[in-house]
């Protein structure tokens, strides 16, 4: 049997970063933790793609950042929404929905 694709979907990291995030301020690690258990182990981010990712979303103005001392007294960079990054967050979501749903529609849908 073919091993389950853990790839997040194309498209999706910087939505699913951002509603991540908006939970609590995490760090990168703590972020893929987070992604991987809500999502069930369906989803595991590249840690490479993740760094990319959140370095792209703080330019955008959409995270900010700040550098802490986590649980395990190592310092680490948060990310924490921007209220820019809620409205972005919420415009994708309302964009997935729209998407998701015709995609639904059309596998359910008889010739």
């Amino acid at each position: 049997m073919d091993e389950l694709n853990t790839d997040v979907i194309q498209g999706t990291l910087d939505m699913i970063i951002l509603k991540t995030v908006s939970w609590a301020p995490l760090h990168g690690y703590g972020i893929a933790n987070r992604i991987e258990d809500v999502s069930g182990s369906v989803f595991k981010v590249n840690p490479g793609s993740l760094l990319t990712a959140l370095r792209r979303l703080e330019r955008a103005g959409l995270l900010e950042s700040e550098w802490r001392t986590t649980e395990n007294s190592r310092k680490a960079k948060y990310y924490s929404l921007t209220s820019a990054g809620e409205a972005r967050l919420a415009a994708e979501r309302r964009d997935w929905e729209r998407r998701s749903g015709a995609v639904t529609r059309l596998l359910a849908a008889e010739g």
